[in-house]
């Protein structure tokens, strides 16, 4: 089984995809706290801009809620974080902590945010496509 990170866009792709969120079930999807406040927010503002239907962000949002993602902390995640965030020259640390947790978890990390991805390989954090 495969294990890597998932950033928010990622998730809220997955979550809004019909039988995207099977496709975990072979792997090991692991996201930091951050990640789901990230999606339900992501869900809202979609909704609220007519982007979403009212039922299919309900569905959205149970998917999320599933457990097809893991949620996984690290006592040095705030700290690695900062530092990357520092590293990278980000003023925010949000794209920072999935990376700062891929990377003190030895794993990949999953984004369809190319700034993400250029970021992971600048910091030697290997990148998880999905083919």
């Amino acid at each position: 089984m495969t294990s890597f990170v998932v950033d928010a866009n990622v998730a809220f792709e997955f979550v809004n995809a019909p039988g995207a969120i099977e496709r975990l079930k072979k792997h090991q999807a692991l996201a930091p706290p951050l990640m789901w406040p990230e999606v339900r927010s992501a869900l809202h503002v979609a909704r609220w801009r007519g982007l979403l239907e009212e039922e299919d962000a309900r569905s959205a949002r149970s998917l999320l809620e599933s457990g097809a993602f893991r949620e996984r902390r690290h006592r040095h995640l705030g700290e690695r974080t900062w530092s990357i965030a520092d590293e990278l020259g980000w003023a925010k640390t949000y794209d920072a902590e999935y990376l700062a947790l891929a990377d003190l978890l030895g794993v990949a990390v999953a984004s369809f945010d190319q700034r993400v991805v250029r970021a992971a390989e600048r910091i030697g954090v290997s990148v998880h496509t999905f083919a």
